[in-house]
């Protein structure tokens, strides 16, 4: 398995960045915003990947960072979900944005990606709910405040909101501990959402 490619970029194409590594030019199709973060050609390039093999192909996809490729691995567990439609949504979506979608069950957006319709959406929210709650994506859990810390206001009230999905009081304070209190609530659940869906 090739983990990750570091070299040369010496070509892009709509979804294909190509990497040359000790003289092999290496393939990799990607999304919109792997590209959109990679250096101007001729300029050194890292990419993650995962190899995916198929009866008539070896196809090699490359990610700007590892929750990128973390998040496309989870995603083609799902069933009608295939290596297209994963690069789809996450060209549409930040794996952050996804990881909200998801965590909330707003399916709706989804449907927003060529080739995910309705029933397809909320298979992928209903499948990947748990498994964006519980990944590990090589990120420290911050350190939390106690749920008794959480006081009133905006925090109260966005801790709250994350309980109503299902978190427990203490999840949800160690989720919100980093964010400015002074935010707006909505502003704290994206947060409080973002770290749930990528902190053990």
């Amino acid at each position: 398995m090739i983990y990750r490619l570091r070299g040369k970029l010496i070509h892009t194409a709509p979804n294909l960045a190509v990497v040359e590594c000790g003289g092999v030019g290496y393939a990799c199709k990607t999304t919109t915003s792997t590209l959109s973060a990679l250096p101007k050609q001729g300029g050194e390039a890292q990419l993650y990947t995962y190899l995916h093999i198929t009866d008539s192909a070896l196809d090699l996809f490359g990610f700007a960072t590892e929750l990128e490729l973390g998040f496309f691995k989870m995603m083609i567990t799902v069933s009608g979900v295939g290596p297209k439609v994963a690069l789809a949504i996450l060209s549409d979506l930040t794996p952050d944005r996804l990881a909200l979608c998801i965590a909330s069950g707003d399916h709706k957006t989804l449907t927003r990606s060529p080739g995910v319709g309705n029933k397809l959406a909320q298979r992928i929210v209903l499948e990947l709910k748990d498994k964006v709650a519980d990944a590990e994506f090589g990120l420290s859990a911050p350190e939390g405040i106690t749920a008794a810390e959480i006081g009133s206001g905006n925090l109260a009230e966005a801790a709250a909101a994350l309980e109503s999905l299902g978190y427990a009081r203490a999840e949800a304070a160690q989720a919100l501990a980093k964010l400015d209190p002074a935010l707006p609530v909505e502003e704290l659940i994206k947060g409080g959402l973002k770290r749930l869906a990528i902190v053990p």
